[in-house]
Parts: C-alpha cells; structure tokens; sequence
C-alpha cells in the first residue's frame, strides 16, 4: 500500500514539475489573446528564454538572475512580434511563425557562440531552490521518502507558477486595466471610443506573453534538467497554446489543462521509469497525442475574444 501511495506521490509530484513551463507560458498567451493579438510563436520565445536562462544561470552561477533574464529574452522577441502585429498591422500568424524560427536560430546560434560550438549549454551549478524543503528529509517533519515530500517539495518555479495564475485571474476580472484589455480584445473601435489605447494595451499584451514564455523555457532549462540542448522544448510552446483554448482564454482554465499535460508527461516518466512493455517511442508521444485530441474535440466548443486577430487601424475606427 505504501509503494502505491509513493508511486500516486511520484506521478503528482512529476506532474506539477512538467505543468509548470506551461503554466506560465500558458497564462501569458491569456492575456495577450484576450487583447485580440494572436501568438503562436509561443515555441520560439519560449525557446530562445530557456537558452538565455540557462547561458545567464551557468555563468553567474545564480538561477534567480538567469530567470529573470529568460523572462527578459522572451520579451525581447515578443516586442518584434508587436511591432509587425500591433504597429504595422501585419498578419499574426505569420508573424509568429517567423518568431518561431527567430528564437531557436538566435538561441543556436549563440548557443555555438558561447559554448564552443556545442548546441547546449554546460551543466548549471546551482537550481532552482526548493522552497518548502526544510519540512522534509531525516529528521524533519516529513519523511524524505514520503507522500508529502514526493509531491510538495517542488522548485520554487511550481509555486510561482501557481501564484502567478491566481494574480492574473484578479488582474483580468478584478482591476481596471484588465478590464479594459479584455474590452479590447472584444471590440478595440469602442474601447477606443472610449479613450482607451489599444496600441499600448496590445503592446503591453504582447510584451507581457513573450516575458512568460520566456520564464516558462527557464523553467524547464533551469529548473527541470539544469541546462539548456536543442531538443529541450520540443512543442512545448504549442501545447501551452493548446492549454490556453482548452481553458477557455481563462487563466484557471489555462492551469487545469496544463495540468492535465504535465499529467500525461508525469505517467510517460512513470511507466518508463516502471520498465512496461511500452516502446518509449510511444510513451513520448502521449502528450501530443492528447493535445490533438482536445483540441478536435474542444475548440469548436470554446469562444474566444470577438476581436481576436482583426486588425484595428485607428485612423479607421
């Protein structure tokens, strides 16, 4: 009985590690569709962050300074996607796949810059601190093999993470400005009307999903494996976007079905680690397995933000 209730404190305790790139990537799609700006470069901003995440964290051996850098890396990309989408009005889907090859091409390519021609980085010396880690180990007030260790004694990522949802559910249906960036996104001519600015609005938007995607690609390099290689975000990017549609464009929503993914990736580890007679190939697949499956069986029933991908001209409205 004790091995399953280890085994069912692996898989949670997984899970909540894996949901968390999503979660802030996620979360940062909200906000920006429900501003009416579409970002489907999602994967290369989240990419290019994890690169700069783990270059920042290995050589100033601090994982704080390199997580804030991600976040800023990520917006670094996502103001070229406002520029082209928000100031120039140009298509933004196309503008985020551009994005996409943008932030692995710069991400690889510094990559072979500052680490001798290698593809990924040196190992990171010092993670992601564990927050809540002076309650377990011998001698503490939970075994170090237990339940509760298994599944709280996470990196301080999952906790921010977590934090970071229930701050943009109050940003967006308790203060003004959320409000107001959700009124843009439904109908930017009356918000405009308004005295509203849907220029700036969309730029911060925009600005604010590269800076979360950002911060969800160190999570993975600083925090999950402790360096950064090529193959580390592998379409991360688009299931967080899944994530968003699946949740509705609500952050709480964003959240569970993040969860729902890092729960897949959780029992992939789970039965590879258990050795079943399942080809790895397969088990890998599961979460893109999944993702296709509710996003067939879900958008059709999900409304986004009436505005979504219209472009507003002001000196039309």
């Amino acid at each position: 009985m004790e091995a399953l209730v280890n085994d069912l404190g692996f898989i949670i305790g997984t899970t909540l590690m894996y949901s968390t790139p999503l979660i802030f990537t996620a979360t940062g799609s909200v906000i920006t569709e429900r501003s009416g700006i579409i970002n489907i470069g999602l994967e290369g901003m989240m990419y290019f962050g994890a690169f700069v995440g783990a270059a920042v964290a290995y050589f100033t051996q601090d994982p704080w300074i390199g997580f804030l850098c991600a976040g800023l890396a990520g917006a670094f990309l996502a103001l070229f996607h406002a520029i082209a989408t928000v100031t120039f009005s140009a298509e933004q889907i196309v503008s985020g796949i551009a994005i996409n090859f943008l932030g692995p091409g710069l991400a690889l390519f510094l990559s072979r810059l500052f680490f001798d021609g290698a593809t990924q980085t040196l190992t990171i010396p010092n993670k992601m601190p564990l927050p809540l880690n002076f309650l377990f180990g011998d001698g503490k007030l939970f075994a170090s093999t237990g339940f509760m260790d298994l599944v709280f004694n996470q990196f301080a990522t999952v906790y921010l993470s977590i934090a970071l949802v229930f701050v943009a559910w109050f940003f967006l249906y308790k203060t003004r400005l959320g409000m107001r960036l959700m009124a843009v996104g439904e109908h930017p001519e009356a918000a405009d009307s308004l005295g509203i600015s849907v220029y700036r609005i969309r730029y911060g938007a925009v600005m604010t999903s590269g800076f979360l995607a950002g911060l969800g690609g160190a999570a993975m390099s600083i925090a999950v494996v402790s360096r950064f290689s090529n193959t580390l975000i592998s379409g991360h990017g688009f299931i967080a976007l899944a994530a968003m549609i699946f949740g509705k464009w609500r952050p709480q929503g964003a959240l569970l079905a993040c969860l729902i993914f890092g729960g897949a990736k959780g029992l992939e580890i789970y039965l590879g680690a258990k050795g079943f007679p399942v080809p790895s190939s397969i088990l890998a697949t599961l979460p893109y397995v999944l993702t296709i499956i509710i996003l067939v069986g879900w958008v059709g029933r999900s409304r986004p933000p009436a505005a979504i991908g219209k472009i507003f001209d002001k000196g039309e409205a």
